[in-house]
């Protein structure tokens, strides 16, 4: 990988993922929230990020990434899928841990490490939650059809992707036997929360926990 700096390749990581499954640009002011800093700080980190050739922003505009720039952010996104995956199955981490400890660790592992851990896995499809794993050539597949919970209409659905934003959402979901691989039933739309029904239980999910979980019709 190109010799950039662990912001840098920080930033390239989340504005990549923010147009992963909504295809919403982030803005400054999520930089800076999501980083814990000021909105000028984040808007200098870009800038610099733009002479590097590796963001596209105009003032008021999109933050975009430029061909290197993806290409850069897509292999911090493989070696971070690829951590969260091999501490979850070889070293017994739960899934609402790993989070972190990926963040801690990809700006560290070189190349040949994730090659190896790879290999070890067999190849692994997606991460622990259900995220997909790019490819050594940068390739990444998605499920035809995947929605929001959230937005889903009554039926059957199988759920694909948890986000790992929120350790404590996480363990929330292991309470209640929601899951990858987890088939539920969205019994109707209300405004206020998700009715589904679970392993033959009913639960009422949170608006913000249904946006997290991504399912596909069965």
């Amino acid at each position: 990988m190109e010799t950039i700096t662990r912001t840098a390749e920080d930033y390239l990581k989340v504005i990549w993922s923010a147009l992963e499954w909504d295809g919403v640009p982030a803005t400054v002011t999520q930089l800076a929230d999501r980083f814990g800093t000021t909105p000028a700080a984040a808007s200098n980190t870009v800038k610099r990020l733009v002479r590097r050739g590796l963001l596209v922003h105009e003032p008021y505009g999109p933050i975009l990434l430029t061909p290197t720039g993806e290409r850069l952010a897509v292999m911090m996104v493989r070696r971070h899928r690829l951590l969260e995956t091999y501490l979850v199955d070889q070293l017994g981490y739960s899934w609402e841990e790993v989070h972190d400890e990926a963040e801690n660790l990809e700006h560290a592992v070189s190349d040949l490490m994730i090659e190896r851990i790879e290999d070890l896995l067999g190849t692994p499809l997606v991460d622990p939650h259900g995220d997909p794993i790019p490819t050594k050539a940068g390739h990444v597949s998605y499920p035809a059809g995947a929605q929001r919970l959230s937005t889903a209409e009554p039926g059957e659905y199988l759920v694909t992707r948890i986000c790992d934003d929120s350790s404590q959402l996480l363990e929330w979901f292991n309470s209640t036997g929601i899951g990858t691989g987890a088939r539920l039933t969205v019994t109707q739309r209300l405004d206020t929360s998700i009715p589904v029904v679970i392993n033959g239980q009913e639960i009422h999910l949170p608006l913000d926990a249904g946006n997290a979980i991504v399912v596909l019709r069965t």
